[in-house]
């Protein structure tokens, strides 16, 4: 467990160093400041607006933090030769794998952390309730897209093991855009009586292997009270489950890659 920790903490210090997360990062944080102005530019609910904004910036930020972080990982320390120093000593292969994707997770968490409390803090002086339970209600957008992320970072790690970082960065973003968009569409034509059984097995194959994204796409029920989830604790915990034991096998597909791989 050490030589996990230590490889993390190297990689989150290593992420914060990296200038153009920290950009990337400062863009998302401005837009959230600014994004109480905004509101008063449509003619919907200003509130609704503000939510729907800020959780975007904040979504979408993050994804493109994730897939940043991850997809030059492995072949950057396999290009500087850094990784023949970190294996030479008693460090296994999945060590430094699990080590790489905790650090990932951790530096996309403190990134999210930072973005959700200026989301929060806009959002309460915004507020003239200033109502804290909205505020908290709010956060379950954030919370939900850190399980959402650390999902396509472990695809990224995953992808990372075997091809280049340039198609990794494709693969990975086709693999969220599909899992985003397309699988609320397979899923309806699985659950369709009068789809025909090729299709439907083929939907059942692509719901089946590709993550499911969608499900921790929850703003429309922060944004719009009226479509809210029924059962939300059981739903939050479902879905954060899934996530978990997804990253879980697309770590343990890596770790087998990356073992016969020569370095």
């Amino acid at each position: 467990m050490r030589p996990i920790l230590a490889i993390a903490s190297t990689t989150v210090g290593e992420a914060i160093r990296r200038k153009v997360l920290l950009i990337i990062l400062l863009i998302g944080v401005l837009f959230i400041v600014v994004a109480p102005g905004l509101g008063i530019l449509s003619a919907r609910s200003e509130t609704t607006v503000l939510k729907s904004f800020m959780l975007g910036v904040i979504q979408g930020v993050s994804a493109i933090i994730a897939v940043i972080l991850t997809v030059y990982m492995i072949p950057n320390e396999i290009e500087r030769r850094t990784i023949y120093t970190i294996l030479s000593k008693p460090v296994q292969r999945w060590h430094f794998l699990v080590g790489k994707y905790f650090g990932a997770v951790a530096s996309l968490f403190l990134m999210m952390v930072l973005m959700s409390a200026v989301m929060g803090l806009m959002f309460f002086l915004q507020q003239q309730s200033k109502n804290p339970g909205e505020v908290a209600e709010l956060m379950k957008g954030p919370m939900m897209y850190f399980v959402q992320m650390s999902l396509l970072a472990a695809v990224a790690i995953c992808f990372s093991t075997f091809v280049a970082p340039l198609v990794n960065f494709f693969l990975t973003v086709g693999v969220f855009l599909v899992g985003v968009f397309f699988n609320p569409l397979f899923q309806s034509l699985q659950d369709n009586q009068n789809t025909a059984p090729m299709v439907k097995g083929i939907a059942r194959l692509v719901n089946t292997v590709l993550p499911n994204f969608a499900n921790y796409n929850v703003q429309n029920p922060l944004i719009n009270p009226t479509s809210a989830i029924q059962n939300e604790g059981r739903y939050y915990l479902g879905i954060t489950v899934y996530g978990v034991v997804y990253i879980g096998i697309l770590l343990i597909i890596g770790i087998l890659i990356f073992d016969r791989r020569e370095v």
